[in-house]
């Protein structure tokens, strides 16, 4: 594929709109095939509206999956994410609200079981992310933001749904390239993505008796809403340039990889993580 190069845009409200950019990210393959490697299960995917959220949500409906779309409040890209599931033959709930709130969390992990018949898969993916140029900038405000949003949720969510899985059962985190090699200007995000690394792998040591496995996917640079939405426009236009492969990877290329996580045929894989970030090399 061609070297990143975007054109300028810039969105003011985080995570994003899907349907804002331009142009809009590639969820999944048209010549991906689904082979049932999810078929009668059901998952609960956060910011499963969008970006590498829908990606997911997609190719599990294809792998014939019903899915709970959680989504923050971007009511036309949620919509259209139902559409693409049900397209697919498959269930979608949509459950609008903050994964911050505790509560909300048991909510959604309730109303999935109720209303979809069960939970076997938990993809914590929802997140945020702001570009700062000094340290000193960040408020205690957005820090406690940023915490609560990208790792607090995961524990939320994990409390919830673990009494309700069984062996066989998965949960799956979006962490970063950034927990691995830092970010200068994306300081307290990166930081959310190392609490994420040491949480999946104790977590999958925690529940290994129970046959409940925890990995982790780390993108690199991916074309999504939270890109236009975090960054000025200057960044968004070469976004991705400085991987090996001189771009941004799009979320069709990270959903096989929440599939694999899902399925049978990574039985064998928990504590682990799937880097995905266009040939860079991490000390993991």
């Amino acid at each position: 594929m061609a070297e990143s190069h975007f054109p300028p845009q810039h969105q003011t409200h985080q995570p994003g709109n899907e349907h804002e950019m331009h142009p809009e990210p590639e969820f999944i393959r048209a010549d991906y095939r689904g082979t049932d490697k999810l078929k009668g299960k059901v998952a609960l995917i956060t910011g499963g509206d969008s970006g590498i959220g829908r990606a997911v949500a997609v190719h599990y409906a294809r792998e014939g999956a019903d899915c709970a779309v959680v989504y923050l409040d971007e009511e036309r890209d949620a919509e259209d994410t139902q559409a693409l599931i049900e397209a697919e033959g498959r269930r979608c709930l949509l459950l609008k609200g903050d994964v911050a709130d505790s509560s909300f969390c048991r909510d959604v992990v309730e109303r999935t079981r109720r209303e979809l018949g069960g939970l076997n898969i938990l993809v914590n993916n929802a997140a945020e992310q702001h570009d700062w140029d000094d340290v000193t900038d960040i408020t205690d405000e957005t820090l406690q933001r940023t915490f609560a949003t990208n790792i607090f949720s995961h524990f939320y969510l994990v409390r919830e749904a673990v009494p309700h899985l069984g062996a066989g059962d998965t949960i799956i985190a979006t962490s970063s390239i950034n927990a691995f090699k830092g970010n200068a200007t994306l300081i307290d995000y990166s930081a959310t993505k190392g609490a994420i690394q040491g949480f999946v792998r104790s977590l999958a040591q925690s529940l290994v008796d129970r046959e409940i496995r925890v990995n982790a996917v780390a993108p690199g640079p991916v074309w999504a809403p939270l890109i236009p939405a975090s960054f000025d426009e200057e960044k968004v236009e070469s976004f991705g340039g400085q991987v090996p492969m001189k771009r941004a990877g799009q979320p069709s290329e990270m959903g096989p990889a929440y599939v694999y996580l899902a399925s049978k045929e990574s039985s064998y894989m928990s504590g682990q993580t799937i880097h995905l970030n266009g040939g860079v090399i991490v000390n993991t």
